[in-house]
């Protein structure tokens, strides 16, 4: 991915890129970063997998350009009966080095927001962007077993269990993979 990401638009969704400033913003001027996405931050905010450490690794991913297919996006709700704007959720992609066509992604959602669909959507809208990027043809995802809603994410944006290791096994330990692949390109001939 050569050119920065650029924010994503679903039917409720905002999918913001995240910058260098939002991400230290995030920890450390909440009321600030409310106003960078122009919504509200629950209190409740980060969800569930993404702690301190793991902002704290985006920085650091970011300020150093260390991974090129590194993205984060801030999943905004838009409700446009109340006319608010709520972040909800956060997903992204870096590379995987043991596959150079292939990215990973992860994502994590409020538990106040979970099992409304938002993972599904936001990761439909996602899927095609990252399928722009240049050689990339693989999208890989771990999850654990017992997080079922995040399985049917993935089940549901056509992802299947498989990987490198056997059995399907996930990056860390406990974890299972998926895959999605490239759709097929056709070439057409001009005749």
């Amino acid at each position: 991915m050569k050119n920065p990401p650029h924010p994503i638009q679903t039917e409720r969704l905002d999918l913001i890129p995240a910058t260098l400033r939002m991400l230290e913003c995030e920890g450390d001027n909440r009321a600030l970063f409310g106003r960078m996405l122009d919504a509200r931050v629950p209190q409740s905010w980060p969800p569930p997998l993404l702690d301190e450490e793991t902002r704290q690794e985006f920085l650091r991913i970011l300020s150093e350009g260390s991974d090129s297919h590194f993205c984060s996006w801030y999943w905004v709700l838009k409700d446009p009966v109340r006319q608010s704007r709520t972040l909800i959720g956060s997903g992204g992609t870096a590379s995987c080095s043991w596959l150079p066509d292939a990215v990973m992604i992860g994502y994590s959602v409020l538990e106040e927001f979970q099992n409304m669909g938002y993972a599904t959507e936001a990761i439909l809208a996602l899927i095609p962007h990252i399928f722009s990027w240049p050689a990339i043809r693989r999208i890989i995802a771990t999850t654990y077993p017992k997080l079922k809603a995040s399985v049917r994410v993935l089940v549901k944006a056509g992802f299947v269990p498989g990987g490198m290791n056997e059995g399907g096994e996930g990056i860390e330990e406990g974890t299972v993979m998926y895959v999605l692949h490239a759709p097929p390109t056709y070439v057409t001939t001009g005749n």
